[in-house]
């Protein structure tokens, strides 16, 4: 669905007709000449970047989520990672927030994760709930485990569930492991 706050370069290309249409305008009535009516694309060109600034969409919250959620695990700080998980969270292997929480300190703890890199991103929204498929690479701590027993990367691709809460900000309510390495698994399989 089209979105003027998502597309800011929509209003630019109809400020450069408009350009168009004031340019020939003047050389056909030169008499009807003002300075200002140069103005009226300038105007338009900056209302587009504008509103692209000021208006945060939903596609633009949910990236901004995500990105928190990697980078509070990069960091291996379990209160922001606290802060983008819904009360309600639940999912295939921890049945409530406080099991996900608990699981992130256990595993946080001790040196895993050295980056996270988002390299792909799919969202389909509806109303107040969100899906989106994520695609990342996790370059692990070379101090971690999986690093010296394993290897030093995985390829993860993750189903992320979103909600939309009463004060407009989006949580995640689920994720669901659906491939490490191109290879499907779940959860369970990584305990």
């Amino acid at each position: 669905m089209f979105d003027i706050f998502e597309q800011p370069w929509t209003l630019v290309g109809a400020a450069v007709l408009v350009l168009f249409g004031i340019l020939t305008f003047r050389s056909f009535c030169p008499e009807k000449r003002r300075w200002w009516q140069l103005l009226v694309p300038v105007f338009l060109t900056v209302a587009a970047f504008g509103t692209d600034m000021l208006v945060q969409t939903d596609t633009e919250k949910i990236n901004s989520v995500i990105k928190t959620a990697i980078k509070a695990v990069q960091q291996e700080d379990c209160s922001a990672i606290e802060a983008v998980i819904a009360n309600n969270y639940s999912d295939s292997y921890h049945s409530t927030k406080k099991h996900l929480l608990d699981h992130c300190r256990r595993e946080l703890s001790k040196p895993l994760v050295d980056k996270g890199k988002k390299t792909g991103l799919l969202i389909d929204i509806s109303d107040s709930n969100a899906t989106a498929i994520l695609f990342a690479v996790i370059i692990f701590d070379k101090n971690s485990y999986i690093s010296q027993n394993y290897k030093s990367f995985l390829l993860v691709k993750a189903r992320l569930s979103l909600r939309k809460q009463p004060d407009k900000k989006w949580l995640i309510n689920r994720i669901e492991i659906l491939e490490l390495d191109r290879l499907p698994t779940k959860w369970n399989s990584i305990r």
